[in-house]
């Protein structure tokens, strides 16, 4: 779309406002770029609609304003505009809403609903509120507390830290730096090594199963892995899988049960969900051990 010129001075104050904003905050280059554009995109709509003042912001003109987007045409690729640009639309005006509230002023409602991304569904990622309810569903996903620490010190590596599945059964007890809140990848892809940073939370939860739930293992001390098995060998990718399906099944989350999650969708749901916090496509880079930039991009496409 071609460069917008605001008339109305309470909206221009607004967007300069805003964009100022997402750069004290330290959103990446692409973002401080996109969310103010998309947002003056609304505005500018306001403006031709007579609408001089968010506080006069209706329902039904959101949903007006939507429709619109919806019809316009795609000047570069032709046809109707891709559910990717309507949803990051969407989620700029999220992130205005949010300027908004963190301002001390009543933001408006967004009364829309995400489309469905190709993109996300090919990659199977969950929602932060899917993986709330995963976490919530350790506590009750085996009959026994030392199976049940195992699962969600797993769920951790697989999703806090964005390991891979291999990472993950490679990992040994003396890789989690707990006084540097670091875990040490030594056996990643290619074997690249890296440094994943892991909170004091989630450090507490692999505190608890390795010195407290692993000890139960027979013979565990004769391992140096830290997720084994009852026999205390290193868990295998399969049993690793099993320990997933049964975090899974234990959300009685028909949807969830039926999507066929894998280790790796949990690595592909934290990228993204760093991406649509803000974070710099550089640092998820170098969280994941992507060599390639290339590799990481493919999540600004949901």
């Amino acid at each position: 779309m071609k460069k917008i010129k605001l008339q109305n001075h309470s909206y221009r104050i607004l967007l300069a406002s805003f964009s100022e904003w997402l750069d004290i905050l330290g959103y990446s280059t692409a973002m401080q770029n996109n969310y103010p554009a998309q947002l003056c995109e609304f505005f500018y709509w306001l403006e031709q609609n007579d609408i001089s003042h968010i506080n006069y912001i209706q329902n039904h003109h959101v949903r007006n304003y939507y429709n619109q987007l919806k019809q316009r045409p795609n000047t570069t690729r032709g046809g109707a505009l891709s559910n990717n640009y309507l949803n990051n639309h969407l989620q700029s005006l999220n992130k205005f809403r949010e300027y908004l509230k963190k301002h001390n002023k009543k933001p408006f409602n967004l009364p829309i609903k995400r489309e469905k991304d190709k993109t996300a569904e090919k990659l199977n990622i969950l929602s932060p509120k899917e993986i709330k309810q995963l976490f919530n569903a350790t506590a009750y996903s085996h009959e026994l507390p030392k199976f049940r620490a195992r699962n969600k010190a797993a769920l951790v590596c697989l999703y806090s830290c964005g390991m891979r599945r291999n990472e993950v059964l490679n990992l040994e007890i003396p890789d989690i730096l707990f006084d540097k809140e670091r875990i040490y990848v030594r056996k990643g892809k290619n074997y690249k090594e890296r440094f994943i940073p892991i909170n004091p939370y989630n450090l507490h939860i692999l505190q608890e199963y390795i010195y407290d739930a692993r000890m139960e293992f027979s013979t565990s001390s004769q391992s140096n892995y830290v997720f084994i098995t009852t026999r205390s060998l290193k868990m295998s990718g399969t049993a690793l899988e099993d320990s997933l399906k049964q975090i899974i099944e234990a959300t009685q989350n028909r949807e969830l049960i039926e999507r066929n999650i894998t280790p790796h969708a949990l690595r592909h749901s934290i990228a993204s969900h760093f991406l649509q916090a803000g974070m710099k496509i550089e640092d998820i880079q170098q969280f994941l051990g992507h060599n390639s930039l290339e590799s990481t991009q493919i999540y600004t496409h949901i």
